[in-house]
């Protein structure tokens, strides 16, 4: 499964490197220098890409390939995805670390055994992260993934478990996530 790590902005100088908008925890390991990445160009076509050098410049992150030298062939990968294969991510350090990708897909269900739903995404927000899970009928319920209230993740299993509090799973079907926490729109 590929993974979505960068997205290329546009050309930076005349050199080739490009300036990439980030979409992953860990730039410093991703576009590490010798690290290889696919971009998925929006002609269809795919390339492998490997790093040669990433700095940041101004707030943004500026990336050199090696096989892209020169501002046309910087262009060319302009609105590219930046992806690598999970497959080749190493295990988190913590036990009680995941990537999204390992969340998502997992069945979501109560300590008795009782099923609410399937964790369709993973929101990154500035208060934490929260589990959006897809219920029976298409109502999405957001969690907060915090310990007290996902006490089990089980990836063997493919299932984890949830302890929340009152009121958590009566939250209107129509509930969405805004800049100042979920709310009834």
């Amino acid at each position: 499964m590929d993974l979505l790590v960068g997205r290329v902005a546009r050309a930076h100088g005349v050199r080739g490197e490009v300036v990439v908008a980030v979409h992953t925890d860990e730039p410093g390991q991703r576009f590490a220098a010798g690290a290889t990445l696919f971009a998925q160009l929006r002609t269809g076509e795919r390339r492998t890409l490997t790093v040669a050098a990433a700095r940041q410049h101004g707030g943004r992150l500026l990336v050199a390939f090696d096989a892209v030298s020169g501002r046309d062939a910087a262009d060319a990968l302009r609105g590219a995805l930046l992806l690598v294969d999970s497959a080749r991510l190493p295990a988190p350090s913590d036990p009680d670390e995941f990537y999204d990708h390992q969340l998502e897909g997992l069945a979501a269900h109560l300590a008795d055994g009782t099923v609410v739903g399937v964790v369709v995404e993973v929101l990154h927000g500035p208060g934490g992260e929260l589990l959006a899970i897809s219920r029976d009928g298409g109502a999405e319920l957001l969690v907060p993934f915090v310990r007290a209230i996902v006490p089990t993740v089980d990836l063997t299993a493919g299932h984890l478990v949830l302890t929340p509090p009152d009121g958590l799973l009566d939250q209107p079907p129509s509930a969405t996530l805004r800049a100042d926490g979920p709310s009834a729109q």
